[in-house]
Order: C-alpha cells, then sequence, then structure tokens
C-alpha cells in the first residue's frame, strides 16, 4: 500500500510533464502563453486549451476508476488562473470538472473554479508577470533576499505567497476529503498520517504545478530568443542597405554636377533618369525583388553612366527569360556592376563592357557580373570581401538572407578583366519573394 501510494505520486509527476509538453505543442498555445495582456476572447480560447487537456486526465480517472496519477484537475485549474486571470481559472475550472460531476463528485466544480479564481488573485499579487515564469519550489536561497534590495525582496515574498497558496490548494482538498470521505471530491490521501507521506503529498502538488510552468517558460524563451535573432538579421539587412544606397548616390550626383558644366541638356536628362531611380529607392522596402525588376533598376542607372562615360562604355545582357520572375536580393546587381564601373573601366583609356549574364541550373540561379578591365591585383583580392565596400556588402547580404546555402566568388586578372558570380537557391528566393 505505501509503495503503490509513492509510485502515484511520481507518475503523476510524469502525467503532468507529459500534458505541459503536449499542451505547449500547439502553435495557439504558445502565441497565448507569450502574452501578457490577453482579450477576453484570449482568454477563453486560453481556458479551452487548458481544460481539454486537463479534463482529459480527470476522465481518464472517472473512466478506469483507478488511474489516480491522470488526475491533475486542482493544478490544472490553479496554473489557468495563474497564467491566464481570473475568467481564464475560473473557466477552466469549471469545464476541468465537467467529467468529475458525472462521477457524482459534486464539490469538484466550486472547489476548481474557485481556486482558478484564486490562482488570478495570486497573478495580481506579482511585482511582474515575469516573477510568475521565475518562480521555484526551492526558496531555501530566497529567504536570503529578503534581506537585500526592494526589487528582489518584493520578488520573494511573491514567490513564498505563491508557494504557499499552492499548498494552500492541496490542504484544503485533503480536508473537504476528509469530512466528506471523498465521496463527493477525489483527493489523492495518504495510507497513513505518517508526516513523510504528507510531506510527499504535498511537494508532488507543489512540483505538479512548477514544472508545467519551466516547460513552458523555456518554450517561451526560445521563442523570444527566434525573435530576437529574427530582429537582429532585420536590423543587419537594413543597416546593409543604408550602407549601399547613399555609396550609389553620391557617386550618381557626382556625375551630375560634372554635366551640369559641360552639357546642360544631358543633365537635365541624367536627373530625370535619377528621380525614378530614387522614386524606386524610395518605394521598395522588400529584401527580394524580380530579376527583371532589378534590370530594370540596372538599365536607368547604366544610362547615367553612359551619359558621363560615352561609347567608352558598353553593356551586355545575356539572361534566360526564364530566370526573369525568379527572385533575386533587391539592390543585388548594381554595387557589382558600379565597382565594376569605378574600378575596373573608369581607368581604362579606351573603356570596355560590361557583361550580365542569368541562368537557370540544377534548381539554382546562377548569375555572372563580369567586366574586361585593368583587372584586380593578387594581393587585393584577397580581402577583397573583407575591404571592398560594394562586394563586402553583397556577401555579407547573402550570407545573412541564405546562411551557407550561397555561393559568391571572384576571379580577376591584372590587365584582362574581372569576374563575379553569385549562385543562390531558386526555390529560396521564391519562397522569400512570396512572403
Amino acid at each position: 500500500m505505501q509503495e503503490a501510494y509513492f509510485i502515484i505520486l511520481l507518475v503523476k509527476l510524469g502525467v503532468v510533464a507529459a500534458l505541459a509538453s503536449i499542451l505547449v505543442r500547439a502553435d495557439a498555445v504558445k502565441r497565448l502563453l507569450l502574452r501578457e495582456q490577453r482579450t477576453l476572447n484570449q482568454r477563453v480560447m486560453l481556458a479551452l486549451w487548458f481544460s481539454g487537456v486537463f479534463a482529459a486526465g480527470v476522465a481518464a480517472r472517472v473512466v478506469t476508476h483507478g488511474y489516480q496519477a491522470a488526475d491533475l484537475g486542482l493544478e490544472g485549474s490553479l496554473l489557468a488562473g495563474i497564467l491566464g486571470g481570473y475568467v481564464t481559472g475560473m473557466f477552466s475550472g469549471i469545464l476541468i470538472s465537467v467529467p468529475a460531476m458525472f462521477n457524482h463528485e459534486y464539490l469538484a466544480m466550486p472547489l476548481f473554479a474557485g481556486l482558478g479564481v484564486m490562482g488570478g488573485l495570486v497573478r495580481d499579487c506579482a511585482p511582474d508577470p515575469e516573477d510568475i515564469w521565475r518562480f521555484s519550489p526551492l526558496f531555501d536561497l530566497k529567504i536570503f533576499r529578503l534581506f537585500s534590495r526592494k526589487p528582489e525582496r518584493n520578488r520573494t515574498l511573491f514567490h513564498l505567497f505563491l508557494f504557499a497558496s499552492i499548498l494552500w490548494a492541496e490542504f484544503l482538498r485533503q480536508t473537504i476529503g476528509y469530512f466528506f470521505k471523498s465521496k463527493y471530491l477525489f483527493a489523492i490521501s495518504p495510507p497513513t498520517p505518517h508526516p513523510l507521506n504528507l510531506v510527499a503529498l504535498y511537494a508532488t502538488t507543489l512540483f505538479a504545478v512548477t514544472l508545467p510552468l519551466k516547460i513552458w517558460n523555456n518554450t517561451r524563451n526560445e521563442k523570444k530568443l527566434e525573435d530576437q535573432a529574427r530582429l537582429l538579421v532585420e536590423a543587419r539587412l537594413q543597416a546593409l542597405s543604408a550602407q549601399i544606397n547613399p555609396h550609389f548616390l553620391f557617386n550618381t550626383l557626382n556625375s551630375v554636377a560634372a554635366l551640369i558644366r559641360t552639357d546642360p541638356h544631358q543633365a537635365r536628362l541624367v536627373v530625370f533618369k535619377l528621380s525614378r531611380i530614387l522614386r524606386r529607392l524610395l518605394r521598395k522596402h522588400e529584401n527580394f525583388n524580380p530579376l527583371r525588376e532589378e534590370l530594370t533598376f540596372i538599365d536607368d542607372y547604366l544610362s547615367i553612366e553612359v551619359v558621363r562615360f560615352g561609347e567608352k562604355l558598353k553593356f551586355q545582357k545575356e539572361v534566360d527569360p526564364k530566370t526573369l520572375d525568379m527572385a533575386v536580393p533587391s539592390m543585388l546587381l548594381q554595387p557589382l556592376i558600379e565597382n565594376c564601373i569605378k574600378h575596373g573601366l573608369s581607368s581604362k583609356v579606351e573603356g570596355g563592357t560590361i557583361r550580365l549574364a542569368s541562368r537557370e541550373e540544377n534548381g539554382r540561379l546562377r548569375l555572372l557580373v563580369e567586366d574586361d578591365g585593368v583587372g584586380i591585383p593578387e594581393e587585393k583580392l584577397a580581402t577583397l570581401f573583407e575591404r571592398g565596400i560594394g562586394i563586402s556588402s553583397v556577401n555579407e547580404r547573402l550570407k545573412v538572407l541564405f546562411g551557407t546555402n550561397y555561393r559568391m566568388w571572384i576571379d580577376s586578372k591584372p590587365g584582362a578583366g574581372t569576374r563575379i558570380e553569385i549562385e543562390v537557391p531558386e526555390l529560396a528566393t521564391q519562397m522569400a519573394a512570396a512572403s
């Protein structure tokens, strides 16, 4: 009898951990648990999730007439109130008690509903909502915090209050069960009034409330880390885009300034092209655009540069029509072509040609930007990804967007020109564009 009692208590802890893990698998529950402020509908939804899981345990005990470890009605009602407030706690308590009511346990509904409301009262006493998630039944160290700073003292007092509330809930159940001989309320009763039996019973209830808090808090922390990582990626992308756009703008304005003195008519045409480019930059905020749009942008940009360099600058496109609707990172090609002009062709007396090509190969999109300019010395080529503003920015953006699932390589020979190739996953870019 004694061994069976302790086995039931141990199994009860295993069941509550399993139920908590099942509950948090649902994305809807994750979103609700992450919220600290909830609408009435959200509180009701949270109550339905709690009651659905914990009422199933009560029903399992009622149907089997003996699987006592599955009954976690008290713990579920209290948890619902602590995490969701009065409405969630009371509604959960009522629903969780329904299987017990069919078994003529008529005191279950008022007790569970009352404990759900009590959980809401405990929640309101928390100095900070995060203090609920920080609760631990190992309170020995918390006593010393009573003499520390005020925030620590308030948190410790709240944890002690929560600790006492859980023990009070079990005491209330045991007292009611004792007076009514467990006729109208189910309760796991110690086989003998030995202090060890009572300690084990109350400790089990305490940990049955704490374990779900710890399991769900780990899920909350994982979700917060994912959100922080996503926000960091977005911030890095914005910073890199801000680095590219002014670099392009300042170079274009310098070209306009030079043209105003020598050819005002051409300067007006350049300003018109520049206004189209700026409108596009101000209008577009996506990380990805169809290749078709990027090529239109390149045409506008090169029309400005052709005015500046004249017939010395030639441009060739070899674009596979199948790739026009594929998505590429926005402002991907312009910095590369700008580098070809600035570092490859501008110092070449006879000018040169820039070649842009695209093709689809084995489910991946391959882009080529090539010039026949002066090339890059070998000692500079080794550090180009770290020092070249255009190259390093493009490479960093690709790294942020695709991780390791991309390739970018540069081949250059002094006096022969530079060849830059980029390979990205076609499926990933299309998905990104759709999002």
